[in-house]
């Protein structure tokens, strides 16, 4: 049995880790076009309890990535120059390129071949498999030329947004607003390591429009997110990563896999980065199809079924969370105009139409309290 996997990002090394392991005489190969030391962006965020699965079925994982994890356990919402704390709403988050360099080892002690600096343009570049992994990606090169097959669809977000980095450790994820004569803007920031944070800015259309951002180069439109976030940055600059703006598209597949090719994580689905969970699936994406074959060996059909099968309601719930969540955002300008810091961090927290005022008492208490004071 041989499995060929084009990407090697969370999706595709932890599934790589897990088949291996599970099928010691299995040869399974993965095809990165980058080298091991480069990767895009900064650090990546868990919700509260999102690495429980995997501390149910790699609890040796789990342990060991966690020990390089920076926690926390509540969300702040900046807004008007008010911070308000919601408490009960912890996060976690490492560094994109630890994460890899975490996994990718481990990987090669487990006997995977891992193969960097190999572009791949078809499927045909993998060589004969039994089956073939897309985890490349929400470019997905294999999945490209097959959209009928596997049913996709993208609705492109209004919304832009430039992932940057900064050298200040932020006391938890915090989102930060403000405005200008241009417009209204957002930072999504959160420390991934004790002395480093991702500064993700968003802004919607006519901001961005208006601020000037479609025509300026990457020096430019980092000295224009400083001044909107003077206050909020710790005197520090803004570190640009492939930091260009970019539009969030929405991708979903009908079907999952088309004879032996399966999608795995961002190819398979987007997650909106608001609610901390595009990695997070990524993983589970990789330890349900890994029991998918724990369960048919190697029956690829039987296999790929079952992983559909076993993992769609799960994922249908959750990408229609992060969706509802992604609407939101499009229109925070018009509810920055309209609500306090309170009533923002309450309409915020109740965004996905999931958290009744009775749920939210239990998890959050001090800050529905707040909640109660304001009304």
């Amino acid at each position: 049995m041989r499995i060929a996997i084009a990407g090697a990002g969370p999706a595709g090394l932890l599934f790589a880790l897990l088949a291996r392991r599970r099928f010691p005489a299995w040869q399974v190969d993965v095809m990165e076009q980058n080298p091991p030391g480069a990767t895009f962006g900064f650090g990546v965020v868990f919700s509260e309890g999102a690495l429980a699965f995997l501390e149910r079925d790699a609890p040796d994982l789990h342990h060991s990535l966690a020990a390089r994890m920076e926690a926390w356990p509540m969300q702040r919402i900046v807004h008007r120059g008010e911070a308000v704390d919601i408490d009960g709403n912890g996060f976690s988050a490492i560094g994109r390129l630890e994460l890899l360099q975490f996994l990718q080892p481990l990987c090669m002690e487990a006997g995977v071949a891992m193969h960097f600096g190999r572009a791949i343009a078809s499927a045909a570049d993998l060589g004969q498999a039994d089956l073939v992994v897309a985890a490349d990606g929400v470019n997905s090169v294999l999945r490209a030329g097959r959209e009928a097959a596997f049913g996709t669809r993208t609705e492109w977000l209004g919304n832009r947004f430039a992932w940057y980095g900064v050298e200040h450790p932020y006391e938890c994820l915090t989102l930060t607003f403000r405005g200008n004569p241009d417009g209204a803007f957002v930072a999504h920031h959160y420390r991934y390591a004790p002395a480093m944070s991702t500064f993700l800015v968003e802004c919607d259309e006519a901001s961005w429009l208006k601020a000037g951002l479609d025509r300026m180069s990457d020096a430019e439109s980092r000295a224009y997110c400083e001044k909107v976030f003077a206050e909020d940055l710790g005197g520090k600059p803004l570190i640009s990563n492939k930091s260009v703006w970019r539009r969030f598209p929405l991708l979903s597949n009908e079907r999952w896999s088309a004879g032996n090719l399966v999608l795995l994580g961002d190819a398979l689905r987007t997650m909106h980065f608001s609610i901390g969970s595009g990695t997070r699936a990524a993983f589970e994406d990789a330890i349900a199809l890994d029991r998918a074959f724990g369960e048919a060996g190697g029956d690829v059909p039987a296999a790929l079924a079952a992983f559909e099968r076993i993992r769609r309601p799960v994922v249908d719930k959750l990408h229609a969370a992060a969706n509802q969540s992604s609407y939101w955002y499009e229109k925070f300008p018009e509810k920055m105009a309209r609500f306090d810091a309170v009533g923002l961090a309450y309409d915020y927290m109740t965004r996905s139409g999931r958290l009744s005022d009775e749920r939210l008492a239990q998890m959050a208490p001090d800050f529905m309290a707040k909640v109660a004071a304001a009304r």
